[in-house]
């Protein structure tokens, strides 16, 4: 995963939410547990679970990867605290 899909540059902190680009260049910030697809057709759409629809510079690819990677960081967490609550 690249850190201009995700916007993370510290993967020991968690963010609630993923950084995306539109294409005027302007960074933005969105929970991926309301993202309900991604288009790319040519330009990269997200539509959220509310129809909101926001057009990104990002490709499909890199947003998939932006929400698999803040989802496997989740995991890892719980994991972690799992451990040190069993220690």
């Amino acid at each position: 995963m690249s850190v201009p899909a995700t916007g993370r540059d510290d993967r020991s902190r968690m963010e609630p939410m993923i950084v995306l680009t539109r294409l005027n260049r302007s960074r933005f910030a969105v929970n991926p547990d309301v993202i309900e697809r991604v288009h790319a057709s040519p330009d990269t759409t997200v539509v959220l679970v509310d129809g909101t629809t926001l057009v990104v510079s990002e490709t499909m690819d890199e947003v998939i990867e932006a929400v698999i990677g803040y989802r496997a960081d989740v995991l890892a967490r719980a994991a972690r605290l799992a451990k040190e609550e069993d220690a």
